[in-house]
C-alpha cells in the first residue's frame, strides 16, 4: 500500500472517531445533562407545565382548552376560554391565529356572532363584553383570559351551579395574576386553573 492510500485511510478513520465522539457527547451526553438540568432546576415547566386534578394530569397551565359541549356550546356552569383560532377547536397540535385583519367581514361576523352567544349566556350587555371574549389570541391557545372576562362570568356561572355570587367572584379575585415584575403584561386569569379552583369550591355541582 503506497503512503497516499495509507494517508487516505487514516483520514477516514480520523473523521469516524470524530464523528463518534460528537455523537456521544453532542448526541447522548449534552441532551441528558440538559434533561438533567431542567429536572432539578425547573421540573414543572420541564415536563410541559402540566395541572392536575385529583391526582390526573388535566391539561396544561400553557395551552389554553374549551370548555363546552359536542355541539361547540358554552357550558354555562364552567367559565370560558378565549375563542380559539386552532384547529377544530383548542387543537394543540395545530397552534396558529385567524390571520384576519381588523376590517374583514368573516373576522367581523365571527365578532359578533361570539358577542350574541355572550349577551345570551352571560346576560349582560354587548358594550361591557371585553375584546377578549371575542377575538382569538394569536397562538389560538391562549390559556389566560382577562379579569374583565372572568368577572363577567360570575354571574352566569353562579347561577348554573347554584352558589352565591360573591363566592365566585371572590374565587376569580384570588385568581388573578398581576403583571410580571409589576410592570410586563398585563393582569391576568388562567381559565383552566380558575376551574379546577371552581370544581372544589362546588364539588357537588352540575359538571
Amino acid at each position: 500500500m503506497n503512503a497516499s492510500l495509507r494517508g487516505t485511510g487514516r483520514q477516514y478513520w480520523v473523521a469516524l472517531r470524530a464523528l463518534l465522539i460528537f455523537t456521544m457527547v453532542l448526541g447522548i451526553a449534552y441532551p441528558l445533562v440538559v434533561t438533567g438540568v431542567g429536572q432539578l432546576v425547573a421540573s414543572a415547566q420541564a415536563n410541559g407545565s402540566t395541572v392536575t386534578s385529583g391526582g390526573k394530569v388535566v391539561g396544561s397551565a400553557l395551552i389554553g382548552q374549551g370548555f363546552v359541549d359536542k355541539k361547540g356550546d358554552p357550558l354555562p356552569q364552567w367559565f370560558q376560554s378565549r375563542p380559539s383560532a386552532a384547529g377544530n377547536g383548542w387543537d394543540a397540535g395545530a397552534s396558529s391565529g385567524s390571520n384576519l385583519g381588523p376590517n374583514n367581514p368573516d373576522l367581523l361576523k365571527s365578532v359578533e356572532q361570539r358577542k350574541q352567544t355572550i349577551e345570551k349566556v352571560d346576560g349582560v350587555a354587548a358594550g361591557s363584553i371585553p375584546a377578549d371574549a371575542v377575538t382569538a389570541s394569536g397562538s389560538g391557545l391562549d390559556p389566560h383570559i382577562s379579569p374583565e372576562f372572568a368577572l363577567l362570568q360570575v354571574d352566569a356561572v353562579a347561577k348554573a351551579r347554584g352558589i352565591a355570587a360573591h363566592k365566585v367572584r371572590a374565587l376569580v379575585q384570588s385568581r388573578i395574576q398581576q403583571r410580571d415584575l409589576g410592570y410586563l403584561g398585563e393582569p391576568t386569569v388562567n381559565v383552566l386553573q380558575l376551574n379546577i379552583a371552581l370544581a372544589e369550591l362546588d364539588p357537588s355541582g352540575n359538571k
